[in-house]
């Protein structure tokens, strides 16, 4: 047999575990089961999918896939091997054969895509990231530390000229990247090529005074990629080097078509994930999901955070970022991890630690920022105050002590109420 696609599913089933991942390799492939006139045993073994192994698990060993607690239900992790010649390198057809039409099958009170192994014919077929982490501390200018940024809500109907003051208050602060919240595209209360009007100006004329150039991410999602692309032409053209890309919503082929002729960093923002995963018993681990977004060429990629404001526990967070940080073949740039949702500098020591102490990340906060008693500018000082006191080794509210900043952002916001 060729290369193989491997995938691992965690199966709940009040049937055999080993009858319904065999089935999973019959109904996903050909030839298993029903056997045709023109069927012959190459090629059987040429494409059919085979299952690999099927190991029982206790109940009490897949804590976080509580479909049935009771019951006569079993639970096995299912590994079954897919063979190149019947997928090929097309990230839509691996979908569809390999994931796609699992979560169909009779039998299974809960199954979950929990790992992908993918040959390296993959890394050849696919650009993955043109800047990732190196592209983006270059084009920042940050360097030792996480990149620290903010973002620009929609929710607060800011026109064009109001979210200008805002971005021009948090450059003067000293703010490494700002980005669109993802909601935010080109509604009409702030068309895209307005925002891009009345906002490029500041990011070119604090560079051209300090010689730091701010990362502003824009919201040029669309539907239609040719629209994206007018988009991503008009950022280009002001001056602009990054974009939000609302990768579940465009989906593979506009994101294909995109990195092809993009030439800014792509920030990938994953709204409508948590459809795909928020249900322990269904759906896929980050592990799995992002290797498709990798080898498609995101730059940046938003994981939420240590203690979100949404649903996700820190466990997901952290093994999103232990993902992200496990290379992907030979591909030279790795994406930038973003740790987002509901981040002040409070979250800093822990994220350091449970990060394996790593500064290659982007810490974006928006209300822990932009609501700072101080202002925006005093919102940025403290996220960096945090941040050195977390990598110092020293407690927050010590190093509080000798910086004000800090020290208001931990009374504004220590309550959990507040970012």
């Amino acid at each position: 047999m060729s290369d193989v696609i491997t995938l691992s599913y965690l199966i709940e089933t009040p049937d055999s575990p080993e009858k319904l991942a065999a089935k999973i390799a019959s109904d996903q492939s050909t030839g298993t089961f029903v056997p045709l006139a023109a069927e012959t045993e190459e090629l059987k073994n040429r494409v059919a999918a085979r299952v690999v192994s099927v190991t029982p698990l206790p109940f009490s060993a897949t804590p976080s896939f509580p479909t049935n607690e009771n019951g006569p239900f079993n639970r096995a992790l299912a590994e079954i091997a897919f063979p190149f010649d019947a997928i090929g390198t097309d990230l839509s057809a691996l979908m569809t054969v390999a994931i796609g039409g699992v979560f169909s099958i009779r039998g299974f009170s809960g199954i979950r895509v929990v790992d992908m192994k993918l040959p390296d014919a993959f890394a050849e077929a696919w650009p993955g990231p043109q800047f990732g982490i190196t592209g983006s501390r270059q084009l920042t200018g940050v360097q030792g530390r996480p990149i620290i940024g903010t973002i620009v809500k929609p929710a607060l109907g800011l026109r064009p000229h109001e979210t200008a003051a805002l971005v021009k208050e948090v450059i003067e602060a000293d703010v490494d990247f700002v980005k669109d919240d993802e909601k935010l595209m080109s509604p009409a209360y702030s068309p895209l090529a307005e925002r891009v009007k009345a906002i490029m100006p500041l990011i070119l004329d604090h560079e051209q005074k300090t010689g730091k150039k701010v990362m502003y991410a824009w919201g040029i999602s669309a539907t239609d990629p040719d629209t994206m692309m007018r988009n991503h032409d008009l950022v280009v053209k002001a001056g602009g080097n990054c974009a939000v890309i609302n990768i579940n919503s465009i989906g593979f082929g506009a994101m294909a078509f995109l990195r092809k002729r993009s030439q800014v960093v792509l920030h990938a923002h994953r709204n409508g994930w948590d459809i795909l995963t928020r249900h322990p018993g269904l759906g896929m681990d980050f592990k799995v999901y992002q290797q498709f977004w990798r080898l498609l060429g995101v730059d940046q990629f938003q994981i939420n955070g240590i203690k979100v404001k949404y649903w996700e526990p820190d466990e997901s967070f952290v093994s999103s970022f232990k993902a992200l940080q496990q290379p992907l073949f030979n591909q030279h740039q790795q994406p930038l991890p973003v740790a987002g949702s509901g981040q002040w500098g409070g979250q800093a020591p822990e994220t350091f630690d449970r990060t394996g102490r790593t500064v290659d990340l982007m810490y974006l906060c928006g209300g822990g920022i932009v609501s700072h008693p101080g202002g925006a500018g005093a919102g940025v000082k403290a996220v960096k105050q945090a941040w050195e006191a977390a990598v110092q080794g020293v407690p927050l509210e010590d190093y509080a002590k000798h910086h004000t900043e800090l020290a208001q952002s931990i009374a504004t916001f220590a309550d959990g109420k507040g970012a």
